[in-house]
């Protein structure tokens, strides 16, 4: 149960990002009606920003996992046993 939540922590990321992608090559121009309501210009209107947001609010666990010091990475995460 624990790998699966990980699993999914670690898939969120990417995820938006490759959405701010996506809405970025398929998008038209057009504000989309969900953000309808933001000024004209607002350089935060629109998916593309929404989704990047997204995705650097969910980086935490890859930050987590690739942010520790080898031996810890080693020992999966506990510090490693001395004696």
């Amino acid at each position: 149960m624990l790998a699966t939540a990980e699993g999914l922590s670690l898939a969120a990321a990417p995820l938006f990002a490759g959405m701010a992608v996506l809405a970025a090559v398929a998008g038209d121009g057009r504000p989309d009606a969900i953000c309808g309501a933001s000024p004209a210009g607002f350089w935060l209107a629109g998916m593309v920003p929404m989704y990047l947001l997204m995705s650097a609010v969910h980086l935490a666990p890859w930050m987590r996992r690739y942010g520790r010091p080898a031996a810890t990475a080693r020992t999966g995460g506990h510090p490693p046993r001395t004696g």
